[in-house]
């Protein structure tokens, strides 16, 4: 039984690649066609693959369903409490969880510092979208027309003198942090505030949420929060991972659908 499942799991990938025969099929899984066709139609009866007028057979709709109801009962903030919770252990700084909201960036969750010294921000307020290391995160991951037209509709209000000035500098940061994969504000919203964030990555590859370190240069200069951009790196993947359903260590994304790069 537990071979028939297998097989039929390997359908849909194939599938996935386009429609397929089925001697194709049968020729792929290295079965009989009589096989292969049992475990088409047993698929075909639960709606995940479609046998076409041409008797080639395609992905069925039942399965897109499937993936977007899964999608829409995913919670990124219940999966990566946990995770939050573990950076949190490991550095002692703010920690938080931010997502996009239209033109807004919004903290979804925060673990406090272990410090004396705690940050203003809260669940469910928007960050300072033009300088905040999580919105830098999240607007780069956008396509290019997309980026650019957000980019040239904010205001660029200057909280500090480094605050990001224009939508050319804002697009020109959004490159870096597209190339390098993460994003600072240091001193950009409040001169005693520095942060370093990373992209949580749904399973195509593109940002579904921010994660971030915050720590007052009091407590943690520039430089030291930047030395954690590896762990905070890898707490992101690792919470991409679980809400994408992929195991660990299997790696994220290199590129968007769209071919550009991430």
């Amino acid at each position: 039984m537990s071979q028939s499942v297998d097989r039929a799991l390997s359908i849909l990938p194939l599938l996935a690649r386009g429609p397929a025969g089925l001697e194709q099929v049968a020729r792929e899984l290295d079965v009989h066609k009589s096989t292969a066709l049992r475990l088409l139609r047993t698929l075909h009866g639960h709606g995940l693959v479609y046998r076409q007028p041409d008797q080639r057979y395609r992905l069925g709709a039942r399965l897109f369903a499937l993936a977007q109801e899964a999608v829409e009962n995913l919670d990124v903030r219940a999966v990566a409490r946990p995770r939050l919770m573990e950076l949190n252990a490991a550095c002692g700084h703010t920690v938080h969880l931010a997502v996009r909201q239209e033109d807004e960036v919004v903290y979804v969750d925060k673990v406090e510092s272990r410090y004396p010294v705690r940050m203003y921000s809260r669940v469910g307020r928007p960050v300072a979208i033009t300088v905040a290391a999580v919105a830098k995160v999240l607007l780069a991951d956008l396509p290019e027309p997309e980026r650019r037209a957000l980019a040239e509709r904010l205001d660029y209000p200057r909280h500090t003198a480094r605050s990001t000035k224009d939508a050319a500098a804002y697009l020109a940061e959004l490159a870096r942090v597209r190339e390098q994969g993460w994003a600072t504000d240091l001193g950009g919203h409040e001169e005693t505030i520095n942060c370093v964030a990373a992209p949580v990555r749904g399973a195509d590859g593109r940002a579904v949420a921010a994660l971030s370190v915050s720590a007052p240069g009091a407590v943690a200069g520039a430089e030291e929060l930047i030395r954690l951009v590896p762990l905070v790196r890898r707490t992101a993947e690792a919470v991409g991972a679980e809400y994408s359903g992929r195991d660990p260590g299997t790696g994220t994304r290199t590129t968007s659908p769209t071919g550009e790069r991430h």
